[in-house]
């Protein structure tokens, strides 16, 4: 079950492999998520001494839930992958090009799960072509819903 998505990250970029990666957190962000209080859509995953951390993603702390500790809502979260997926993304990301964007947070077995995507950026031409065929597919299905009315 998605719990918050990142819609902007289908728009900009080609996604062309996801892997699901477990995420460390604490408990007043868990509660936060779990509330749907998390923005990923300016959220990236770097990669540093082979392991890789969520940057930019904003938690707000829920008021109730965090009353003892100042909370960061924009602090560097670490991912957890098998070290085998981490080197193949390694290899991608450094030599083809590619980038890794977090997708969405979701639930896995009561777990909050984190969906990372391999992509490829898009250029300006292949967001207009996007957009037209998503048009085209809108207006097919309306003409073909006013077809069987007529019928």
């Amino acid at each position: 079950m998605t719990i918050v998505q990142n819609k902007k990250a289908f728009h900009d970029y080609l996604i062309e492999e996801r892997y699901e990666a477990g995420i460390v957190l604490e408990g007043w962000e868990v509660k936060a998520i779990r509330a749907g209080r998390a923005q990923i859509k300016e959220g990236y995953v770097l990669i540093r001494a082979a392991e890789l951390y969520l940057i930019g993603a904003h938690i707000t702390a829920l008021p109730q839930a965090s009353t003892h500790i100042q909370p960061d809502p924009v602090r560097t979260r670490k991912l957890l992958l098998h070290a085998a997926e981490i080197r193949k993304l390694i290899g991608k990301v450094e030599r083809a090009g590619y980038t890794l964007i977090p997708l969405n947070f979701h639930y896995n077995k009561h777990r909050i799960k984190l969906e990372i995507g391999l992509a490829k950026g898009k250029k300006q031409h292949d967001k207009r072509e996007a957009a037209k065929e998503r048009d085209w597919q809108r207006e097919r299905q309306r003409l073909m819903k006013t077809d069987t009315r007529s019928r």
